[in-house]
């Protein structure tokens, strides 16, 4: 079995110190591939190092992540905009709205996610989506782009049955991880009847472990957790959760 983790943050402090180790842990539980959001300019140098040092299974998105839209926000757009221009990348992501924590730059934020979904037109990549506290408004933003032929994913999706179809009605995947083992998280009764076609996994390591890891470091090779569990709500085997997940990322991200 082949699983493809589509959001992990394999260049983070916890991760990148023992990176060898979550590698080797990642492969032995069938995940051969793994793509690595960006956040912003800060983390850019160590987020291309280990794709450089693991080319055959690591890949690099590019992008600003609504939570680092600050005062500086021209700069770090002008930084990824240069990226863009120098060298291919998978996806522009992660990219979107937070609302949750400061709602000083809500403004900027929705400046920057209609530049961004733009370049991904431009550019024809797929985007990745953060969304938090701001469902409706990430939804509405999305829309126009998406009917000039925009796709990706809402990640870490966690909304209601209703968000969930409104999403794939978009032509999006839900991007499902930790939070879907949570039991009383209410993500396994939204996606209970959408279509496996629109379903993809990923971890957000090392954030959000899944259980019976929470609490702790989340690493790639945790996603198998998430992979069974969709196969319970799905009554599927594990195998075909993976086939046809790894099948809809690769089709998401154009990997052949």
């Amino acid at each position: 079995m082949k699983f493809i983790d589509t959001h992990a943050h394999l260049y983070s402090t916890p991760l990148k110190e023992n990176i060898e180790g979550v590698m080797k842990n990642a492969l032995d539980n069938g995940i051969d591939t793994i793509i690595m959001p960006a956040i912003d300019s800060s983390t850019l140098e160590a987020m291309l190092e280990v794709e450089a040092n693991y080319p055959k299974n690591c890949m690099a998105m590019m992008g600003l992540h609504p939570c680092s839209v600050k005062e500086n926000v021209n700069d770090e757009l002008a930084i990824i905009e240069a990226q863009l221009q120098k060298r291919k990348f998978i996806a522009i992501g992660e990219i979107g709205l937070d609302y949750y924590w400061d709602k000083t730059f809500t403004t900027e934020q929705m400046e920057a996610f209609t530049m961004q979904m733009q370049w991904a037109l431009d550019y024809t990549l797929p985007i990745v989506i953060h969304t938090r506290a701001a469902m409706g408004e990430t939804i509405a933003a999305v829309k126009p782009f998406a009917k000039k032929g925009l796709r990706g994913i809402f990640h870490c999706f966690s909304g209601s049955r209703e968000s969930a179809e409104q999403i794939i009605s978009l032509g999006f995947h839900l991007g499902l991880g930790g939070v879907l083992t949570y039991k009383n998280a209410g993500v396994a009764e939204a996606i209970k009847d959408i279509p496996m076609q629109w379903l993809v996994l990923e971890t957000d390591a090392p954030y959000l472990s899944p259980v019976p890891y929470r609490g702790k470091t989340n690493e790639p090779a945790y996603m198998i957790q998430v992979a069974m569990k969709l196969s319970e709500i799905k009554n599927i085997p594990l195998h075909e959760v993976a086939e046809i997940t790894t099948s809809n990322a690769m089709g998401v991200f154009g990997i052949e």
